[in-house]
């Protein structure tokens, strides 16, 4: 398997606002977003995180524009260092709320076209999104999820910081080992909701870059297929 050199590192966020979505609703409509924490891991294994402190010392309830900003620029040089960067589905979700929280869309657009989302590459080859805990199973990786996602904003605002960071830390992992396994594969593996594996071959991991004007997917035979402006819309 043909790719880069230059260390991975990758990364995730988790938002401190708390939804009670109803089946098949969009969490984006209820963006803007406040972050409460964010983490990146290496493939060696180097966590960093990022939060913000309240005044009386304990964790506040979301990352201010000043650190949600010194996360912006560390991803930013990470990348010019020559680190190749990943995030599943960090182009459509994690950038762009960085960027909004860091009151700095046209630096977290920079990270964004320059970012490796396996998660956007596959939407575009295929039309469709697949979640990184269905691509983990049909990969074989062995560390799980430690929560829902759903349910770490109200771990966050209930006091279980900790937690909600062993979590975001853990999600930076398995990204990684993802990465990992597709790069040793030379594709995508993934546990369908019909419970089978199915693979799309993906021999190289590309940059958001170089996917933004790939031709579209085959979608006639679904009822209504994402356009792929819901990932990219928010680059200027």
């Amino acid at each position: 398997m043909q790719h880069e050199s230059g260390r991975r590192v990758s990364f995730d966020i988790e938002i401190a606002n708390i939804f009670e979505l109803g089946p098949g609703e969009d969490l984006d409509q209820y963006g803007p977003f406040d972050i409460s924490c964010a983490a990146a891991a290496d493939d060696q294994g180097e966590v960093t995180h990022w939060t913000s402190l309240a005044p009386n010392g304990s964790y506040a309830d979301h990352l201010d524009p000043a650190t949600a900003h010194e996360l912006l620029a560390w991803l930013r040089e990470e990348q010019l260092a020559g680190s190749r960067l990943f995030a599943w589905n960090g182009l459509s979700f994690d950038l762009r709320w960085i960027g909004v929280a860091a009151q700095d869309v046209d630096l977290a657009a920079e990270v964004a076209l320059d970012l490796y989302d396996p998660m956007f590459q596959f939407f575009v080859q295929r039309g469709f999104p697949v979640g990184l805990a269905k691509v983990a199973n049909g990969l074989g990786v062995t560390e799980t999820k430690l929560m829902d996602g759903a349910d770490a904003p109200e771990q966050w605002a209930s006091g279980n910081h900790q937690l909600v960071l062993d979590y975001v830390a853990g999600d930076c992992r398995i990204t990684d080992a993802v990465v990992a396994g597709i790069e040793e594969s030379g594709g995508v593996t993934w546990r369908t909701s019909r419970g089978s594996l199915s693979t799309e071959p993906m021999p190289e991991l590309k940059q958001v870059r170089a996917l933004l004007d790939a031709p579209e997917p085959d979608t006639s035979w679904m009822d209504a297929p994402l356009p792929r402006s819901k990932f990219t819309s928010w680059l200027p």
